[in-house]
């Protein structure tokens, strides 16, 4: 049995696309959501789907071990980031060496890093004039949206598509591609 531990800050709808993909694989469990707002709809999203959760707080995810604790002792083996905002601290990134992965909703290395995310990112995109944009699901290293690129998928901008539709054809490609990549890294940790 391999276990996920999925962090967000927000809505969580790639999150309930992971839960849904691996609900009926006996192979894989989603053990729990984590969130850094109490009020994120994520964790309505996890309840309706009855897995745990916890929220925490700055100090207790960067000053403490009690996150990293929580997920060694529910021996997770893949942390996914799905719309988590917070860069993850050190201790994390020891503890789950190439274990912890990101989706970013542009083709990087454009378009990333600090502050770059959601329709920030799909402003930046438009604004740069660009014919195409897409996703990339990439590990996470000490740096925002630096780690080493694991997929990515394109997809066009047409003229006259606006920051929405660029939005809309993004968020189809990440609930596409981000759980069947999910699962692909966790066949690998099996070799």
């Amino acid at each position: 049995m391999k276990r996920i531990a999925i962090f967000a800050s927000g809505s969580g709808s790639n999150a309930q696309k992971i839960i849904e993909h691996f609900k009926k694989n006996p192979e894989v469990e989603v053990s729990i959501v984590l969130a850094n707002r109490p009020d994120a709809y994520v964790l309505q999203r996890a309840d309706n789907f009855e897995i745990p959760t916890h929220v925490f707080d700055r100090e207790e995810f960067t000053t403490s071990d009690s996150v990293v604790n929580l997920l060694t002792n529910l021996n997770i083996d893949l942390v996914v980031l799905a719309g988590f905002l917070w860069l993850i601290p050190t201790n994390m990134i020891e503890a789950f060496p190439n274990r912890i992965v990101n989706i970013h909703p542009a083709l990087l290395p454009k378009f990333g890093g600090k502050g770059m995310y959601g329709m920030k990112v799909h402003k930046a995109v438009l604004n740069a004039g660009e014919n195409e944009s897409g996703i990339t699901i990439h590990y996470v290293n000490a740096e925002f949206d630096e780690g080493e690129i694991i997929y990515q998928a394109k997809y066009k901008i047409e003229k006259g598509d606006d920051v929405d539709m660029i939005a809309y054809k993004g968020q189809q490609l990440e609930h596409q591609y981000y759980p069947k990549v999910i699962e692909n890294l966790l066949k690998k940790l099996s070799k």
